[in-house]
């Protein structure tokens, strides 16, 4: 049973989240450990690669691993395949916040999940890169940037992010395709 406040579910009570670099910035570098692929084992800033050539990118902050996170990271890095991504540099990766790196626990989560292009690493502070001003409310937050600046911001609590809010995350995926 919801607990209610003032009569409404307490669900409903609560602001949104607001977490991240907003909407029209631009995200600063930030490193972490990469725990699939190539970089496996190293620092690495994809957001310095992005920036290089202006190209699109999907970046996803997680306090906890979970199916709904492993979910949108797949239908991310599928969009990735459309007509309209095609050739434009297009990345997704995401960033676990946590104390200490657990390189084999995220790798193994990543690949029961079925992802084979979408790096997943740790970022070793809970509250993530300073720059970013991540909230703790958040347990997921994604950027989707374009051109250096960021173009959609999304930022959840624990237990919100189901198939419609991917769904609604996915409609923003091809505003960083649109050549201006």
């Amino acid at each position: 049973m919801t607990q209610a406040l003032f009569g409404l579910p307490l669900a409903l009570a609560l602001p949104p989240v607001e977490s991240g670099v907003p909407v029209g910035k631009r995200p600063g570098p930030y490193s972490f450990l990469v725990a699939t692929g190539p970089q496996r084992g190293q620092q690495t800033c994809y957001v310095c690669e992005q920036h290089e050539g202006n190209k699109p990118a999907a970046v996803v902050f997680a306090r906890t691993l979970s199916d709904p996170v492993g979910k949108l990271l797949g239908r991310l890095e599928a969009a990735g395949a459309t007509p309209a991504a095609k050739d434009t540099g297009y990345k997704v990766w995401m960033t676990q916040l946590a104390e200490k790196a657990d390189l084999d626990a995220l790798a193994k989560w990543a690949q029961g999940h079925g992802l084979k292009a979408v790096p997943v690493g740790a970022f070793e502070d809970a509250d993530g890169p300073p720059s970013y001003k991540l909230s703790a409310a958040a347990d997921v937050t994604v950027l989707l940037f374009a051109r250096q600046k960021v173009v959609a911001n999304v930022a959840l609590r624990a237990g919100e992010l189901t198939d419609e809010k991917i769904d609604e995350i996915l409609k923003a995926v091809p505003q960083l395709f649109e050549k201006k």
